[in-house]
């Protein structure tokens, strides 16, 4: 064989090799970066469900999620929400409730029943009245007792409505008085939950139209 023809020949074997050796380097690169998109894929599901198993959590000890539980403040949850306000108790804050029992919303008069105030139409009012259970910040029986010895007997507060709730002492038991002067006590005290703490009342607090 001539020598030239050697030369081509090995020329010609040279770029077979280079292209071959181009060709596994793009193989080993698409190879690697599917590799590792795969792996950030995974790494981004396992956050995403991390992310929402937490939720989950937090919204089942949520005070939503404790008073849901509870079957005698069933009838405050559908009140809740009938409203539109069980998000705000389920998602992360810090609140103070007085829940008003079964009983509680049974003593109340036929026009402020539950049946009338689920209503669309006085959507309105039944939201005025459940905001004026909520108190933003968490009050412990503790806190409250001291504020009221505080405040000679008598503390006064808001609630996120705006409007002004009183609680006093009764011997060791906490009293509230709502604007229109009635009076309930707290019969349990101390529910926590993730986003606030939950006191149980046996009346439900009315406000002043």
């Amino acid at each position: 064989m001539k020598l030239k023809n050697i030369k081509v020949l090995f020329l010609t074997l040279c770029a077979v090799l280079a292209m071959a050796s181009c060709k596994d380097q793009a193989k080993l690169d698409a190879d690697k970066k599917a590799a590792e998109d795969k792996i950030a894929m995974e790494e981004a599901e396992a956050e995403k469900a991390k992310a929402e198993a937490e939720k989950k959590e937090m919204m089942a000890t949520s005070i939503a999620g404790v008073a849901g539980k509870n079957a005698e403040l069933s009838t405050l949850m559908s009140a809740v929400k009938a409203a539109g306000l069980d998000k705000m108790l389920s998602e992360p804050g810090s609140y103070t409730v007085f829940a008003p029992t079964n009983n509680a919303f049974e003593k109340l008069p036929k026009n402020l029943s539950i049946a009338e105030l689920a209503k669309p139409e006085n959507k309105e009012m039944l939201t005025g009245i459940l905001q004026y259970h909520v108190v933003a910040g968490e009050i412990s029986s503790d806190k409250l007792v001291k504020a009221i010895e505080g405040a000679n007997g008598k503390y006064q507060f808001n609630t996120v409505g705006g409007k002004e709730l009183e609680a006093s002492l009764k011997g060791d038991q906490i009293m509230l008085k709502d604007e229109k002067g009635n009076k309930t006590q707290v019969v349990l005290g101390n529910v926590e939950a993730s986003n606030g703490i939950v006191h149980v009342i046996n009346d439900v607090l009315i406000v002043k139209k």
